[in-house]
């Protein structure tokens, strides 16, 4: 049986990122960044393309596991006939090559404890070769090195194409296993303590959460989401990505399968935003000089995402070795959509930098001049149809939360110049261009019949970023069609409380068969939309709800089925997370617990 979506739990050193199963193995493993090629790959195939299970012999799933206290530190323990067992699983934040370290540790008893290692370089397609260095065990192949070592050395021996080791551990006893990357063509990189990275990754990790500012209700939830983000962000470039993944299906068995190991645009806004209101301005200060150098440019040419370092050139292909996660097929890398013009990203954009300014952070050169580019390509470009904020690939469309962010870029170019008269820019040019928008949105955007914008001019679907009408200022919350719109929304999309991002039967908007999950961050809008039209009860029930839907160790993927109770999407979802810390603060701001 093919492990569930959430039966893993995240680990990483704020490069790239690994999954690790509740029976103890490693399936998903990119190295040495977030995009690279996968050295673990049984999550999207099985165990011939790449895993490392470290577990007793014989034992099935763990009997508990959890995150060390405010850490990305994994504790997983096992109760066995013979005794238990735990195995800590980490990834040291690194200035140089990355290193997973696992420490079996014996707790009670004497337990037989074994160790598979198959490595797999290129998603699962090549099989290394593997020689012993002194005694380290060294897997070669193309462009990728990777070294076994253990701490104290137990012995180890090739079989069935992998490394294996069998030891046994007492209450006290302790083995640490390091596994090192580097390029094939350059020396071992120094070795590290593997007892003194658990110690100071436990430290730095809680050091981190501290700064944490927000003290209200939910906050181990909302800590947990701001360690996952932490973990999800490139840190030699600010880059956040969407999440650790590629290809986890949207549909198990479907083809809506796509690559987020990519930074979206349309993330930023709601990252700063979260990122500054739990206190973390060095993370938010990042993250937007990201964003500044990504978009530098033709702003006609901006795109909708950019790789961790802002590459542009992010070539969708599939990989047909690769079976699918529970033959949810085709595996892609790259993504195609970033070759779709969307034109919300020119207002998150937009908004982005108007928030940075308002919050204080430390200004940088030429910002206003970028804004500036960005409006006029706005002036005319803003009446093309575009294929919206959900990367739909049948056709292009006027999309009414693209036309919507329009506003939004013009409104805040418009209120950036009136609260700073000394820059330059056509104030009465975007306030015309911002009065136009609005107005063909009102007419062309709202169906009065049913007391609801839809989702493109002239139809009848509904689509949940419409909820984010009232929060970005377009119509104040009491407006009878922001209260209609909603009420739409949780109506037409809603299944068990929970929302779908749009209606989709495979024809009408996206062109792709079959379906999909509730989309859980527009479950999180449906809590904000609620609580700004004053039904605050019925929004904290909501996220009360959605906090349920996280797996044992507190982590979101993208969608969540209603029906059989499954995460379902990418994992763990960048825009879940900031969607649970953006609407904790927003219900409870500064209440405290009790």
């Amino acid at each position: 049986m093919h492990p569930r979506i959430e039966d893993y739990a995240l680990i990483g050193d704020e490069q790239t990122a690994a999954l690790v199963g509740r029976d103890g193995s490693v399936d998903w493993l990119c190295l040495p960044r977030f995009d690279s090629g996968a050295c673990f790959a049984r999550l999207l195939g099985t165990e011939e393309h790449g895993h490392w299970r470290i577990a007793p012999v014989g034992a099935g799933p763990c009997t508990r596991r959890a995150y060390r206290p405010d850490t990305l530190v994994l504790d997983t323990e096992w109760d066995t006939p013979e005794g238990s067992v735990r195995v800590t699983d980490l990834m040291p934040q690194r200035d140089r090559a990355p290193d997973l370290v696992r420490v079996v540790e014996g707790l009670a008893g004497r337990v037989t404890v074994r160790s598979t290692l198959r490595l797999r370089f290129d998603y699962g397609s090549i099989v290394p070769w593997v020689r012993r260095v002194d005694g380290h065990r060294v897997a070669v192949a193309g462009p990728d090195s990777a070294w076994l070592r253990s701490e104290p050395e137990v012995p180890t021996w090739g079989e069935d194409r992998a490394t294996c080791s069998e030891f046994t551990v007492a209450a006290g006893e302790k083995v640490a296993f390091v596994l090192t990357w580097h390029p094939s063509h350059e020396p071992r990189p120094p070795l590290i303590d593997p007892y003194e990275a658990l110690e100071n990754s436990v430290a730095d990790w809680r050091a981190w959460a501290a700064r944490c500012t927000y003290d209200g209700p939910y906050r181990d939830a909302v800590v947990r989401s701001l360690i996952t983000l932490k973990a999800l962000t490139y840190k030699p470039t600010g880059g956040i990505v969407a999440a650790a993944t590629t290809s986890l299906p949207e549909e198990t068995g479907g083809v809506r399968n796509w690559d987020y190991r990519y930074c979206w645009l349309r993330d930023s806004t709601l990252t700063l935003g979260a990122l500054l209101s739990a206190g973390y301005h060095d993370e938010a200060e990042a993250w937007r000089d990201w964003l500044l150098r990504a978009v530098a440019g033709d702003p006609a040419k901006l795109q909708i995402m950019y790789g961790v370092a802002g590459e542009r050139r992010l070539p969708e292909l599939e990989l047909p070795w690769l079976p699918g996660f529970a033959g949810s097929a085709p595996v892609r890398i790259g993504n195609g959509a970033v070759e779709q013009l969307q034109l919300d990203v020119y207002g998150e954009v937009m908004d982005t930098l108007a928030l940075a300014r308002r919050s204080g952070l430390a200004p940088r050169p030429d910002v206003w001049a970028l804004q500036r580019a960005l409006m006029e390509f706005l002036r005319t470009a803003w009446r093309r149809p575009d294929e919206g904020l959900w990367e739909v690939r049948g056709g292009a469309r006027h999309f009414v939360h693209s036309k919507v962010m329009v506003w939004v870029a013009a409104d805040r170019a418009v209120r950036t110049l009136e609260e700073h008269p000394e820059l330059d820019g056509d104030l009465e040019g975007w306030r015309a261009l911002r009065d136009a928008v609005h107005r063909e949105v009102c007419e062309k955007g709202y169906d009065p019949e049913r007391n609801t914008f839809t989702q493109f001019y002239g139809s009848r679907e509904l689509d949940a970023a419409l909820l984010l009408i009232p929060r970005v200022g377009f119509l104040p919350p009491d407006d009878p069609r922001v209260v209609g719109t909603i009420d739409a929304v949780r109506g037409e999309l809603g299944e068990d409380g929970f929302l779908r991002r749009y209606s989709t039967d495979g024809t009408v908007v996206d062109g792709l068969p079959g379906s999909e999950g509730a989309f859980v961050v527009c479950s999180f809008w449906l809590a904000d939309a609620l609580h700004l039209t004053g039904r605050t009860k019925e929004a904290r029930e909501l996220f009360e709800r959605l906090v349920g839907l996280a797996n044992d160790v507190g982590l979101l993927s993208e969608e969540y089925d209603p029906v059989t109770g499954r995460q379902l999407g990418n994992f763990p979802q960048a825009f879940s997370h900031i969607g649970l810390v953006s609407t904790a603060l927003a219900l409870f701001g500064d209440e405290r617990a009790g």
